[in-house]
């Protein structure tokens, strides 16, 4: 398997990594040699094959310096979400047991703070360091850019996004084997999507989420080149494919909504057709969107469900999604199972997605959450339900945690939300159960509007209609309420924890009219 030290050796000026707003370049060679040091310097700080190190990094080549160095020093790298608070960013500290912790100035204020609740001593900060902490350039410069003689394969350890609850760290044990190998999932990925020296990937996603940092190993191992942007865009975006003649691009479906809300003039102004694939699986993917995105660049969108556990993947490209639309392809890693409450459901019915055969994964220190994922047949489930076709492609219908119970019927957010979020004047939607004094619970839908003086009884009576048309009534929202911004995250995941606490601590509860029971 090629490895960015094959790729150093072979052609060191070679662009490994190019940062979109500012232009700052990193070859391959000054990779290798700055992981090099960070190995050393880890090495030096006492870390030994298996303990962890957290990275508190903004979108910038340090955090690949980082990864690298410490995926050759055999361990964990825990990435941190630079938006999370001191008493959220402590907790993952102190659950993974992390090290050290590398941050930048832009965020030392609260990894100082974080460091303190956590009793986390060792803080490296790049740029200027404040007082306690290392100087990132200081603390390398003097060190060797030679291997360390005891090299061995570390990984990443990523975090739940944490939108039902606490940050979960998902575990899987070191592999063995050389530096160069890579992940299995990933090696298979490569393969897929078609990886390769005169690969151009741009990266629009956090490089602390596993998509971001996974699609950055990939194109590392294969000799591309990865472009990475600070913050998405979405005429930015356009932009950086036409000047970069980008090849291949990881979107999320919220990034295919702000994309086809640009005027077609403006997306017809820039030359796309360097673009040979758009890689998407974060986050569930409205038909109409999807369909929209395939009809403006054609049939090179290839979606792929699977998660940070890597116990499993499918995919499909979009050849086969039109032919079975709404599917997120059949499994290529693993084997898919649906389960219900008396056992394997049959083609066609709903139950709770597992996979067989995958690789094995943990929730670090929580076995209880562990043992809930799997099956007693050892199969693991992310929590997801959907259900099998005929020639075995997967259809996604819901988070178990997002499913609504009114009435005692099952109401699933997302067929409502992708009707939403494809209406013209819909620039976000979120859909949500809130307590209802008759059913239980009630659907209601929270919108960010294009327009935010179009808010009103008129657009919320418009949506609800459009619902209506689409789908039976007792599945679409009671009720539309707006919203200047939904707490979602840049993979396109709702926190609706968040959300439905907004209601909860109002103590709302709908009441609703008799005509609208009828209609249920």
């Amino acid at each position: 398997m090629p490895h960015p030290r094959q790729w150093a050796a072979k052609a060191p000026e070679m662009s490994a990594v190019v940062m979109a707003g500012s232009g700052i370049r990193l070859s391959y060679g000054a990779l290798e040699d700055r992981a090099n040091q960070i190995a050393r310097f880890l090495r030096e700080q006492g870390l030994r094959r298996g303990d962890a190190l957290a990275v508190l990094l903004e979108n910038r080549p340090e955090f690949l310096e980082v990864f690298w160095g410490a995926q050759r020093a055999g361990l964990y790298v825990v990435p941190v979400s630079w938006r999370l608070k001191a008493e959220e960013i402590a907790y993952i500290l102190e659950n993974s047991a992390a090290k050290i912790l590398f941050t930048s100035e832009l965020h030392a204020g609260v990894a100082m703070e974080a460091g303190r609740l956590a009793r986390l001593e060792r803080l490296v900060c790049t740029g200027a360091p404040p007082s306690g902490f290392l100087g990132y350039e200081a603390a390398l410069a003097a060190l060797p850019a030679a291997p360390i003689p005891d090299e061995s394969l570390g990984r990443d350890m990523m975090y739940s996004s944490g939108t039902t609850g606490r940050p979960k760290g998902v575990k899987t044990a070191l592999p063995d084997g050389e530096i160069t190998s890579m992940m299995p999932v990933m090696a298979f990925m490569s393969d897929l999507y078609g990886f390769d020296e005169q690969t151009v990937f741009l990266s629009t996603s956090p490089l602390y989420h596993a998509a971001g940092l996974r699609y950055a190993m990939v194109t590392g191992h294969a000799g591309g080149t990865l472009v990475v942007m600070e913050a998405f865009d979405a005429l930015a975006t356009l932009a950086l494919i036409e000047r970069y003649r980008v090849t291949h691009v990881s979107l999320v479906p919220t990034m295919f909504v702000r994309l086809l809300k640009l005027p077609e003039r403006v997306r017809a102004a820039y030359d796309l057709s360097s673009l040979r694939k758009v890689i998407h699986g974060t986050g569930p993917c409205g038909r109409d969107v999807k369909q929209a995105m395939i009809d403006w660049l054609g049939p090179i969108l290839f979606e792929n469900y699977g998660a940070t556990e890597g116990n499993g993947l499918c995919a499909l490209d979009s050849h086969e999604w039109l032919s079975h639309p709404g599917s997120v392809g059949k499994a290529v890693v693993g084997r898919v199972h649906i389960i219900g409450p008396d056992g394997e459901c049959p083609n066609g019915e709903d139950g709770l997605v597992y996979f067989e055969g995958g690789p094995r994964f943990e929730y670090h220190g929580d076995p209880e959450k562990t043992a809930q994922a799997y099956s007693p047949e050892g199969y693991s489930t992310l929590g997801d339900i959907g259900h099998l076709d005929d020639e075995g492609y997967l259809y996604l219908t819901d988070r178990q945690s997002h499913m609504i119970i009114s009435g005692g019927v099952n109401i699933y957010p997302q067929e409502v939300e992708d009707i939403l979020l494809a209406h013209p004047d819909v620039w976000d939607a979120a859909v949500i159960g809130v307590p209802d004094e008759e059913f239980g619970e009630a659907v209601l839908a929270v919108i960010h509007p294009v327009d935010p003086a179009a808010a009103g009884p008129e657009l919320a009576a418009a949506l609800i209609a459009c619902c209506r048309a689409r789908l039976a009534n007792y599945k679409c929202p009671r009720r539309i309420d707006f919203a200047t911004d939904l707490p979602r995250h840049e993979t396109g995941k709702i926190y609706k924890r968040l959300l439905k606490q907004r209601y909860e601590s109002k103590q709302e509860v709908l009441f609703l009219q008799k005509k609208n029971q009828k209609n249920s």
